[in-house]
């Protein structure tokens, strides 16, 4: 058995190089080298049902850390990934991944381009995105062009908040019916916000994507089923706790309300919770046959 390069040493080296170029990106790189941990954690699953040399591809790749690395294990990856509004920072960090890839001769085939504007057909054996949806400017149009892109019963296996749910994670906020009602309670603090890079840019990039949204959009598309996994609610609230950083990025009522929860077990309830009524959507999409 052909032993998978670990993430974990990638990260190593990708840390070396950050800290000999630029160590003044070492706390950016430390929280999406988590992210990247955690991603690769999420489409396990899926990736051990692949054929190898499978055709993959990111969609919001971000900093390139989990592309390079699904490259080192041998599929044959496709990073989509604009930098643009809200997510400038993201430019310096994915030049230190590169130069470190291109080193190690891990570099994946990198589209950079909105979502919107994918026009690949017929092509990946598998697609994927982390909290990449909820900043689409078009959710329709966006989850059709990626279907497309599948091959004939391919996967879509994203995860992203749900605003049906009145929680906005990036800004630790509670929401008010919608977009425009939030920005006028919140205003101040969304704009003034010190835990987020660009808190204009990420605000506006929201759409207010939400699981009837998402059941609608399927019913809309020809050939295309969907399930929701209603239990990566429970392993998310398990995250918060034993996840140092991911905990840091969440407010304290949060985590008060979560330890609480996990110490009297009664976080397992979370999974009997309809999908529309979670805070977080963990969705397949599957092309079918027809």
């Amino acid at each position: 058995m052909v032993e998978i390069p670990s993430i974990d040493s990638w990260l190593v080296d990708v840390r070396k190089h950050v800290l000999e170029s630029a160590p003044d990106m070492l706390p950016i790189l430390d929280v999406y080298a988590g992210e990247a941990q955690f991603g690769r954690r999420y489409i396990a699953a899926d990736l051990a049902r692949l054929p190898e040399r499978a055709t993959v591809l990111e969609v919001g790749a971000g900093s390139l850390l989990l592309s390079c690395q699904l490259v080192r294990e041998g599929f044959e990856v496709t990073a989509l990934e604009p930098v643009e509004g809200g997510f400038s920072h993201f430019e310096r960090l994915r030049e230190l991944v590169l130069e470190t890839a291109e080193t190690l001769g891990c570099v994946p085939c990198l589209l950079n381009q909105r979502a919107e504007e994918l026009s690949i057909i017929d092509s990946f054996d598998y697609a994927f995105s982390i909290n990449a949806m909820e900043h689409v400017s078009d959710v329709e149009g966006v989850i059709a062009n990626i279907v497309a892109s599948l091959r004939t019963t391919a996967n879509y296996h994203f995860t992203c908040p749900n605003y049906l749910f009145p929680y906005e994670p990036h800004f630790n906020m509670p929401t008010l019916f919608s977009k425009t009602v939030t920005e006028k309670v919140f205003g101040e603090k969304i704009y003034n916000s010190s835990v987020v890079t660009d808190p204009s840019g990420v605000w506006k990039s929201l759409n207010w994507i939400n699981v009837p949204q998402i059941k609608k959009i399927v019913n809309h598309l020809p050939g295309l089923s969907v399930n929701f996994n209603r239990m990566f609610l429970v392993s998310t609230m398990e995250r918060v706790r034993s996840d140092v950083g991911f905990a840091s990025r969440r407010s304290m009522w949060v985590r008060l309300v979560i330890d609480v929860l996990i110490s009297l077990r009664l976080h397992y309830l979370a999974g009997f919770l309809p999908a529309s009524l979670q805070p977080i959507i963990d969705c397949t999409l599957t092309r079918s046959e027809h």
